[in-house]
């Protein structure tokens, strides 16, 4: 995508200068977009629902118990990485309807492999959440 030497660049028609109003109108426009998607999979997405009490649930028992800058880094790299799986996984099952809106049998592995990599991701979030949780749980329980 680079330009060679002596070689002029061309500016898709979506996107003006750098600097320029129209510029900073379309990179506002972007975050609107990226915001319908978001809303787009908390619509249509069943587990995105569980995602965010799971996150609620998260980040009220990190302020509970006060959990120190490393915890919350690795608590909030383990809910990104399942919010980032969940939307991915929301993205590629919408092509795939519209690639193959009846039943294909590629396009039921490939839609479980995507689902797949969530369940991954929910499965490396739990894990953290034990190791950060555990110890202040196992506490609040012996006194």
């Amino acid at each position: 995508m680079g330009s060679r030497e002596g070689e002029k660049m061309d500016i898709p028609p979506t996107l003006d200068r750098p600097g320029s109003r129209s510029a900073v109108l379309q990179r506002l426009l972007s975050f609107r977009y990226a915001a319908a998607g978001i809303w787009a999979m908390l619509r249509s997405q069943q587990n995105a629902w569980i995602h965010a009490a799971a996150t609620a649930a998260v980040l009220v028992a990190g302020l509970t118990f006060r959990i120190n800058p490393l915890e919350w880094c690795v608590v909030t790299l383990a809910i990104i990485a399942v919010w980032t799986a969940e939307a991915l996984n929301t993205a590629f099952e919408f092509l795939a309807d519209v690639a193959s809106p009846g039943f294909h049998p590629l396009v039921k592995k490939a839609k479980d492999v995507a689902a797949g990599a969530v369940l991954v991701a929910a499965f490396g979030a739990a894990v953290a959440g034990v190791l950060v949780f555990a110890p202040r749980i196992a506490g609040l329980l012996n006194g």
